[in-house]
């Protein structure tokens, strides 16, 4: 499939040829809510936790004799029937994260690139570059109509652009290899550098 090229103030620079193998699949629901929840999970952080019986605060002190009381039985007030007794059965720290096959890691990065090209919300310009100015940037984001992009650079991202992008609302940049299938569903606009789309060609293949 053939997209336009255009630099960063809005003008033509050619067309290019992308690959079909990455750009023309017909996106996978299923697939890719595999990949995002694989990766929401391995980001969290599972540190929520409670205290059990054993670590409350009250005395272990039997609170009444075992026998005639024609009550319960009960031992100390750290039971989790009393209030503020330990919780019983309760999170502890632990890794939500699980396993997922490289392959529809792989695959599921091929279809969000796919699913942004087939809604038209891919955009492909020559280069990243800047001179180290916010406003310049920004005047010309705007005028590109990007309010909620994510720009795919190549291996590494030109310094200037990113420090130039840093303090832009909606604004984020990533090289190739952090180029990841939440990032890239969670924006409104995909863009791919020259440099980007032949580092993705040759990550993907």
């Amino acid at each position: 499939m053939k997209l336009d090229v255009i630099n960063l103030d809005g003008s033509k620079a050619g067309t290019l040829d992308l690959d079909e193998a990455l750009f023309g699949l017909e996106p996978r629901v299923d697939i890719l809510h595999r990949v995002v929840r694989w990766q929401r999970n391995n980001a969290q952080a599972g540190t929520h936790k409670v205290k059990t019986r054993s670590e409350t605060s009250y005395s272990t002190k039997k609170i009444y004799r075992q026998k005639g009381t024609g009550g319960a039985r009960h031992g100390d007030r750290n039971a989790p029937i009393f209030r503020k007794g330990g919780i019983y059965k309760g999170p502890t720290p632990r890794s939500h994260g699980h396993e997922l096959p490289k392959k529809v890691r792989k695959l599921g990065l091929m279809h969000a690139l796919s699913a942004k090209a087939k809604a038209g919300e891919l955009v492909v310009i020559e280069s990243a570059s800047s001179d180290g100015k916010t406003a310049a940037l920004a005047k010309q984001v705007k005028n590109l109509g990007w309010k909620r992009a994510l720009i795919i650079d190549g291996a590494d991202v030109n310094q200037d652009f990113l420090q130039a992008a840093r303090n832009i609302e909606g604004l984020d940049i990533l090289p190739t290899m952090g180029a990841n299938v939440y990032d890239i569903l969670k924006r409104d606009t995909l863009v791919i550098t020259k440099a980007g789309i032949e580092a993705l060609e040759a990550r993907l293949k």
